[in-house]
């Protein structure tokens, strides 16, 4: 007798599932999405183990509070090399990328 396949209950999945899965730019668009998300939480994380305040960071790199909260904010697109190098560098750090294979 065959086996019925188990149905997730996590709502990602569904949603995954139902809105993405076979749809090369809807599966793009939340790629991207989790990057900027991702990078937002890098810094957030960066800077609270450093024990700094959006403020802080901003001053010792050279901008306003304003643009630390934008680069934290996992909405935000505009995270650029050379902001993220600054950051790095003010947190005692550096900038690591790397190119991974498309599965």
């Amino acid at each position: 007798m065959a086996r019925a396949k188990a149905s997730s209950s996590n709502a990602v999945d569904i949603l995954h599932k139902r809105y993405v899965r076979g749809d090369a730019s809807r599966l793009k668009s939340v790629e991207a999405e989790h990057l900027s998300a991702e990078i937002a939480k890098m810094i957030y994380d960066a800077r609270k183990d450093a024990g700094l305040s959006q403020k802080e960071l901003a001053s010792l790199i050279g901008t306003t509070q304003s643009v630390i909260s934008r680069l934290e904010d996992s909405d935000y697109e505009g995270h650029s090399l050379p902001i993220l190098d600054r950051i790095a560098k003010a947190l005692n750090s550096r900038v690591k990328i790397s190119f991974m294979k498309d599965a």
